[in-house]
């Protein structure tokens, strides 16, 4: 299969593509516009929301179409991709040669991969050619976020970098209400926050009173390095080195990192005293039980995304628990998870996102630009971000904006429509100060106090990802979903071990996942840091 892929993407790149050289001929352009008509296809995510529009037509879809065929005279087609699953179906499109002209992944040796097999353009020459067309992608991602993924010695640029505008990732939440009802305070360490896991599950009758057999202290999914993050990486010494980390955070879930093995131990310990939801691994990529269980008022505490209960507006987690349980009810972050040096280290990327960028398919890379560069233009990812005044949101006397929560054709499927902005993912609306403000004001029927704290948690004694290019790292092409699924299952298995087979589990799925090309990786990043570093 992998040589078919090659064959086809060959021939595809020959083909299809007239070459991997700059054409000498400038498109035909006046006032921005192409004298004749363009069409370009652009992936957007499909992230199957309860309550959501179609991805690829609605509203939003259209403010870009419109806008594209007046500006630029671009015709603009979205093609949706699963969120959950976009590794998986943007190889089998890339590899059938159906891919979309403008693509989107957070998995860069997917890229690499392709690019390796003349699958995907080089966006270097056209960044020069037509720079003087682009200045509001320049403006938004600058020299960094172009050139972060240049190879330091052919100079190719395989994808671009998204701007990570507002640089949050998850935090841990609990029930405020059930805190109260036990007159537990707030837990700042871990010892203090498995003590009040234990207060959850011995006190299910008077918390959950005849439905105390559903009680769930605490909850995670398979993504379970994504979902526990910052309680596994504080087991983590706070003295590892940038040379250390570059050579290990190939894993964006830090499974390398030394001292991980002791916070998955931790987890055994929990999940082995019932203090979590013992079904977390029979639900995979999309499915909506957890979430359920957690609106349901079952789940006292939980890991995800930093402003996770609070999205969704009136079919969030918020709103259905005060609809469900109580107008009491609610979840609040927490900081709780202390390193070696006593600081709730968070290890948080540089300012990147998702990465963007063009199959060797794509015959239209100016048009392609040209609409990379019309979504980065303030006046219209404001308006994507924010919508419409008096139907997605209102202006107050200060100038911050307070979303209203909106249904229908006009709702937004995605936070701030991120899977439209894809050259920003944070609300910029032009002003530092405002966009803080806005930000806290930002969810639909919720206090501003609960966005202001998680905020404030997310980020605090982060360390930032240092970008340390050393061009391509071979031994990573076409691994990333094969070490994502072992790393995955490695997770679960040891996870729900029985604790006397703890290190066992653990051992053998660690050493097969090195086999399986993680060893390989660690040396050759080990190399290209000795050469380009040192």
């Amino acid at each position: 299969m992998f040589l078919t892929c090659c064959l086809i993407l060959s021939m595809l790149a020959a083909v299809c593509f007239p070459g991997t050289i700059l054409s000498a001929a400038k498109p035909e352009i006046v006032n921005g516009r192409f004298v004749k008509t363009r069409t370009i296809t652009v992936e957007v995510f499909d992230r199957s929301n309860p309550g959501g529009s179609k991805p690829e037509d609605n509203f939003y879809t259209d403010f870009i179409k419109e806008g594209m065929l007046r500006d630029h005279n671009v015709k603009v087609k979205f093609v949706p991709v699963p969120r959950w699953t976009e590794v998986e179906v943007l190889n089998n499109l890339l590899a059938a040669g159906d891919a979309p002209d403008i693509c989107v992944t957070y998995s860069y040796p997917t890229i690499l991969a392709y690019a390796n097999m003349g699958g995907v353009l080089d966006m270097s020459p056209y960044l020069e050619k037509y720079k003087e067309l682009l200045p509001d992608l320049w403006g938004l991602l600058g020299e960094e976020n172009l050139y972060w993924n240049r190879d330091p010695e052919k100079g190719t640029i395989w994808a671009i970098e998204a701007r990570l505008f507002h640089n949050t990732r998850i935090n841990t939440f609990v029930r405020e209400d059930w805190l109260k009802k036990l007159g537990i305070p707030e837990p700042t360490t871990l010892e203090e926050f498995e003590n009040m896991l234990k207060a959850f599950k011995a006190n299910a009758s008077k918390l959950l009173g005849k439905d105390a057999d559903k009680m769930i202290p605490y909850s995670t999914s398979y993504d379970v390095g994504w979902r526990c993050n910052y309680l596994l990486t504080s087991f983590v010494p706070n003295n590892l080195s940038d040379k250390d980390m570059y050579i290990y955070a190939f894993d964006d879930r830090y499974l390398l990192f030394p001292g991980y093995k002791e916070g998955v131990k931790k987890l055994n310990e929990w999940y082995n005293a019932g203090l979590i939801w013992k079904d977390f691994p029979l639900y995979g990529p999309g499915d909506r039980t957890e979430d359920n269980l957690i609106k349901a008022g079952y789940v006292g505490a939980f890991m995800h995304n930093w402003d996770y209960p609070y999205r969704d507006g009136g079919e969030g987690i918020h709103a259905n628990l005060k609809k469900l349980v109580s107008e009491d009810a609610a979840f609040i972050a927490v900081d709780c998870f202390k390193n070696d040096a006593g600081l709730y280290r968070k290890y948080l990327p540089a300012p990147i996102d998702r990465k963007i960028f063009f199959p060797a398919t794509n015959d239209e890379p100016l048009a392609s630009l040209l609409y990379l560069n019309w979504i980065s233009k303030l006046e219209n990812r404001r308006f994507l971000q924010i919508g419409e005044e008096g139907v997605t949101h209102e202006v107050l006397t200060d100038g911050t904006i307070k979303t209203i929560a909106a249904t229908g054709a006009k709702i937004m499927n995605s936070p701030n429509n991120i899977d439209y902005t894809i050259t920003i993912n944070g609300l910029d609306l032009g002003d530092p100060d405002l966009n803080v403000k806005s930000i806290a004001l930002g969810y639909g029927g919720v206090e501003k106090r609960f966005i202001e704290r998680a905020y404030g948690i997310t980020n605090n004694d982060a360390r930032y990802e240092q970008n340390i290019n050393v061009g391509e790292v071979k031994s990573e092409a076409g691994m990333s979903t094969v070490l994502k699924e072992k790393r995955d299952n490695l997770l679960i298995q040891a996870i729900v071990a029985k604790p006397e087979d703890f290190d066992v589990v653990w051992d053998r799925g660690f050493a097969d996942y090195l086999r399986s090309g993680g060893q390989a990786i660690i040396n050759e990043r080990r190399e290209k840091y000795k050469k380009y570093y040192e």
